[in-house]
């Protein structure tokens, strides 16, 4: 009984500070109101609190990638604003990591990071031929 009176105390005493500092951070920082995926671009488009708008494809992130169009549309903003939830996808993604552009884990960061040197397209491979007809890619010159 004498930690619970502690704790109410230690609440009451605190309530105001973290409100004041909660209030702060609600300012300071966007949340979303909106979240929707749009059908045009492909692409899902947040609404954020400071009135800015931004849009991202799924295929960038975690979870999202490969989904169904009807698993991308039912999208769940979290109350405060700094989350998005797909329920079909049990897939979650924070706000301020999205509007960093970090898309999911290190991990799968690292992945989309490796596909960028992998893609083909017909001036890489036109490219690579004129530097494989010249014996292939320059030696580094070596610095003494």
């Amino acid at each position: 009984m004498a930690t619970e009176k502690w704790i109410e105390l230690e609440i009451a005493a605190n309530l105001a500070k973290a409100a004041k500092r909660g209030a702060r951070r609600i300012a300071r920082e966007p949340r979303a109101l909106e979240a929707r995926y749009d059908h045009k671009t492909g692409r899902i488009v947040v609404d954020l609190s400071n009135g800015a708008q931004f849009a991202f494809p799924p295929q960038l992130a975690q979870g999202l990638a490969g989904a169904t169009k009807s698993a991308l549309i039912e999208i769940v903003v979290s109350p405060a604003g700094t989350g998005l939830h797909w329920p079909k996808l049990d897939a979650d993604l924070t706000v301020t990591g999205l509007l960093a552009g970090m898309f999911g884990s290190k991990m799968w960061m690292r992945e989309i990071a490796s596909r960028g040197g992998k893609s083909v397209s017909e001036q890489k491979a036109a490219a690579a031929r004129v530097n494989g007809a010249k014996g292939g890619r320059p030696r580094r010159k070596e610095t003494a």
